[in-house]
């Protein structure tokens, strides 16, 4: 019994890190809600390092995934005739945005990821950045899925790398 509830503490402690990390991602975005994107590159950053791993099992860089969401966003904006133009060596990009106060909020696809990640509790213990992987992967379509797909990576093949490794570590 001990066990379970370390576990559940574990997971509300790796929840938290993953949904800081996505504001943060999504902020530095100039997105005041973060997305599934934003949700994947928090993944990427977890201590347990099965996202990245799951990425280095189907030969991705995890590294090139930033640049692959930037590209979606400027092609999205390119595509309705906006030209955003890249940003300058010297300024770094604009200022990331400030976190609002009050509750947290994940734009509809970050919220599709926290609750497959709810759905899934009982699948899996502990929570780990390779769950995050296995679902956004998992999604039909959105800016993660096309940015998987840029990179040149199968989002049905990171998924089921995804779950591997997961499967992996929770043997270990």
């Amino acid at each position: 019994m001990f066990s379970r509830i370390k576990a559940r503490f574990n997971d509300i402690g790796t929840i938290g890190t993953l949904c800081t990390g996505a504001e943060r991602h999504a902020l530095r975005d100039e997105q005041r809600e973060p997305g599934a994107e934003h949700f994947l590159l928090a993944a990427l950053d977890l201590p347990d390092g099965t996202a990245r791993r799951a990425f280095e099992e189907v030969g991705a860089d995890p590294a090139m995934l930033k640049d692959a969401i930037a590209r979606q966003y400027g092609d999205a904006l390119a595509a309705i005739g906006l030209d955003i133009g890249s940003p300058s060596a010297a300024s770094g990009g604009p200022e990331p945005l400030a976190a609002r106060p009050g509750a947290y909020n994940a734009s509809p696809s970050g919220q599709e990821v926290m609750q497959a990640l709810a759905a899934s509790r009982s699948q899996h213990a502990p929570l780990l950045g390779a769950h995050v992987v296995a679902i956004v992967a998992g999604m039909p379509h959105g800016v993660a899925v096309r940015a998987l797909r840029a990179m040149g990576v199968d989002p049905d093949l990171l998924r089921s790398a995804a779950e591997a490794v997961a499967r992996a570590d929770a043997r270990s």
